[in-house]
């Protein structure tokens, strides 16, 4: 298992851009290749403009999603090169799970690894996990895995059954309704530094096969947990599915309900009621 250390975060763009152009011809098992950076410090402007996207309140820790887009570079960067066995454009992100272990300080040094496994047969194709790891002081303080399904692909001979869904409780009462502007996706992009043309406008997202631009699913995830944001505990996991994609413009509404000393969380269209995001958030 070989580690890469890069001294600067990827570039985003470059990195779309070469994933576009090396689409074709992929193949084979995932490589056991990890990168990493070491001491990354958190921007404070950043961070600030991070959660007023996000409608985050300001404090001294992180918002739990925001490890998430400083490692976010890192799995870019394995999926773009040629020995990922998948095609970046059409990945569609199914799932994703964080674990807070302790509140992050804004002003910590953080070091970030991040490595893809699992790959696994899906009814629609196979999917494939992209993990990161945080830490502090030698210690780890966040974790995240980013499920990803590659429709019509194939995983290799033997592969494991993928596991996509996300269970909850009944949730019939609307707790809030949002109103998601057409902006959002360069809105978030513009903060996270996730430019995926999908995201970014109608014209855009259209060469992709989707009928208009479609917000960013950890956007998604942050909106919740920034609703739940002063009922949340120190030390917290966060699993959510992705369903059906969040066209922009929408109206949509948060569904919540306690269980198991948590919440089972739930957007959805507001007028047609399809399932945009559904989760559950539990304490560690």
């Amino acid at each position: 298992m070989a580690t890469t250390v890069l001294e600067q975060p990827p570039n985003m763009a470059a990195l779309f851009a070469k994933a576009a152009f090396t689409a074709r011809g992929r193949g084979g098992d995932l490589s056991d290749t990890r990168l990493a950076r070491h001491g990354v410090t958190v921007e404070p402007a950043n961070l600030a403009d991070y959660a007023r996207v996000c409608r985050f309140p300001l404090a001294d820790s992180l918002p739990a999603t925001y490890p998430h887009v400083l490692t976010f570079p890192l799995q870019m960067a394995l999926m773009s090169d040629r020995s990922f066995p998948l095609a970046l454009p059409g990945l569609v992100h199914v799932r994703n799970r964080i674990d807070v272990l302790r509140p992050i300080a804004a002003s910590e040094a953080l070091d970030l690894e991040v490595w893809a496994e699992r790959f696994a047969t899906h009814r629609s194709g196979a999917t494939v996990d992209l993990c990161a790891s945080v830490s502090s002081g030698g210690q780890e303080v966040w974790r995240g895995r980013s499920t990803y399904l590659a429709r019509g692909a194939r995983a290799p001979e033997g592969a494991p059954d993928s596991d996509v869904t996300v269970a909850v409780g009944t949730l019939d009462r609307a707790a809030a309704t949002w109103r998601i502007p057409d902006d959002a996706g360069r809105r978030y992009g513009k903060v996270s530094g996730d430019v995926n043309p999908i995201h970014l406008s109608g014209l855009t997202a259209k060469a992709f096969g989707f009928k208009r631009a479609i917000a960013h699913g950890m956007w998604v995830k942050a909106r919740v947990l920034a609703a739940v944001a002063n009922r949340l505990p120190d030390a917290l996991t966060v699993d959510v599915g992705f369903r059906k994609p969040l066209f922009l413009p929408s109206t949509v509404t948060l569904s919540t309900a306690q269980a198991d000393g948590g919440w089972d969380v739930a957007v959805r269209n507001a007028t047609t009621g399809t399932e945009h995001l559904v989760g559950t958030i539990r304490a560690l």
